[in-house]
């Protein structure tokens, strides 16, 4: 009886990780592929070859938090910086967002922070 209690215990706490893990990794890869959405808008490539009119921060935050949304991170345009240096064509532009994704297992939640930026490290 004991080790039929202990097998189903191992199972559960296998299962348990195995949930985490998973939802671990889920946000991860979200919050990698949102710094390569925050670089690709911090790049201004229609910006700089003519197809658009440069655009207000408010643009980029919107932007931003309409292609979190497609990743399944909800963001408030509050939780997007936008910083800009230079003028004209040498402008640079930095997106940062900031934002925290609760982790749940069954009787838990953990919250992971994110802050992904476009700059490259």
């Amino acid at each position: 009886m004991i080790k039929k209690l202990t097998i189903v215990l191992i199972i559960a706490l296998v299962a348990v990780a195995g949930i985490a893990g998973w939802q671990v990794a889920s946000v991860e890869i979200a919050n990698a592929e949102l710094r390569d959405e925050l670089h690709d808008v911090a790049s201004k490539l229609d910006t700089r070859i003519g197809f658009a009119a440069p655009k207000s921060d408010d643009d980029y935050r919107n932007e931003i938090v309409r292609r979190a949304g497609k990743l399944g991170i909800p963001l408030n345009p509050e939780q997007v910086t936008v910083e800009r240096r230079g003028s004209g064509e040498t402008e640079t532009i930095t997106l940062t967002a900031d934002y925290t994704v609760s982790i749940r297992v069954p009787g838990l939640a953990y919250p992971m922070h994110f802050a992904p930026s476009s700059v490259r490290s």
